[in-house]
């Protein structure tokens, strides 16, 4: 570049400094519009938001690392600057380089996590309820690169820094390891979606309720007792968890079981118990109510009827419901649900405890 200025007679530093000042400009007004009219142009046509975004605000850094390029290059001119003031001039202007690349490096992910979480993708680990987590994750990373190449520009040494991060890293992790592994229990749980918020879960096989909220270390569940209950999301993650809320349908099935006596008409019992969730409101009739006989059990025929309700939270008043009226009808029936009986024989007793329980043996005696 100073050879062709020079072949046009420009060769004085201070005509030198000012040529590449405004080829500098030029270049960099000549990428913007290169920019706006071709990938940009490009971008939009073909609704590519992320790009769009990204070509928008990609222009800033590249024209201000051109005419830094060029400042850089003035400064290097035949005017006798000190050396120390030509490093330290080098350093700034990198410095201030790497902090406007960062920002615009930080902008792009954060408008892209927020583009993808509102996608919904199947599968995809970007989700609304994981989105605050990424976002200060990338924030995180991308200020640590950014120190890092600020330290490498200014020539600190990073060995002692790097060191002391590690050992507080250690001390850390193994402080707060039962923190850590709820955290992470929590951005798998957000990610995969076993349940969400408003879902009936049964944890273990215990503890039942709609789930409140779901938390980076906890997730709350209210159970039908009015009480919140807080579980580690580690417990969730390693435990059995059903989601009775899940599926293609909120509908859930669910099963009363009777027993009725070996002398009953299982035609009747069969009628009955479909008559009884025939008329129960509560009872969704599409899928059809079924009766199934299960077995013979030992004292009583096992029958159990299978319906279908709105909402899995309204299991146990449907099947007070149920009970309460398969035990009236059945009573009208003359159908017997049979209980345990214990019928006791005695074999032989003590003479005296016997005497004693006849007196009138006694008397003959005498």
């Amino acid at each position: 570049m100073e050879t062709w200025l020079g072949s046009i007679g420009i060769t004085h530093p201070i005509l030198l400094a000012v040529g590449y000042l405004l080829i500098a400009v030029v270049a960099a007004w000549t990428i913007n519009l290169a920019i706006t009219l071709g990938p940009k142009r490009w971008a939009i046509q073909k609704n590519r938001e992320i790009l769009v975004f990204a070509l928008t605000h990609i222009r800033l850094p590249i024209m201000v690392s051109v005419v830094f390029i060029a400042i850089s290059t003035i400064m290097n001119l035949q005017f006798n600057l000190p050396e120390e003031l030509l490093l330290y001039s080098n350093r700034i202007l990198t410095s201030i380089n790497i902090l406007i690349w960062g920002q615009f490096i930080y902008r792009a992910s954060q408008f892209g996590l927020k583009l993808q979480s509102t996608r919904q993708q199947e599968g995809s680990f970007i989700r609304p309820q994981t989105l605050p987590v990424l976002d200060n994750l990338s924030a995180v990373l991308i200020i640590l690169v950014v120190v890092y190449l600020l330290f490498l520009t200014w020539n600190i040494n990073m060995t002692a820094w790097l060191a002391s991060a590690g050992v507080i890293g250690i001390a850390v992790g193994f402080a707060a390891r039962d923190t850590l592994a709820n955290i992470l229990s929590g951005l798998f749980i957000m990610a995969d979606s076993p349940f969400k918020i408003g879902d009936y879960i049964v944890v273990d096989g215990t503890d039942r309720g709609k789930v409140t909220q779901i938390g980076l270390r906890s997730t709350r569940i209210l159970t039908r007792d009015d009480v919140e209950i807080n579980i580690p999301n580690s417990v969730l993650a390693n435990g059995k968890v059903v989601n009775q809320s899940s599926g293609r349908f909120v509908s859930m099935r669910m099963s009363v079981n009777v027993g009725v006596s070996y002398d009953s008409d299982i035609d009747q019992v069969r009628q009955i118990l479909l008559e009884i969730a025939q008329a129960d409101p509560q009872v969704l009739q599409d899928p059809v109510p079924v009766v199934r006989f299960m077995g013979f059990g030992a004292s009583s025929l096992d029958f159990s009827l299978r319906v279908w309700i709105a909402d899995p939270e309204i299991r146990s008043r449907v099947l007070d419901s149920l009970n309460t009226t398969i035990f009236k009808r059945f009573q009208q029936a003359g159908i017997e649900i049979p209980y345990s009986k214990h019928d006791l024989y005695i074999k032989s007793m003590p003479a005296g405890l016997q005497d004693s329980l006849n007196p009138s043996r006694s008397e003959t005696k005498e």
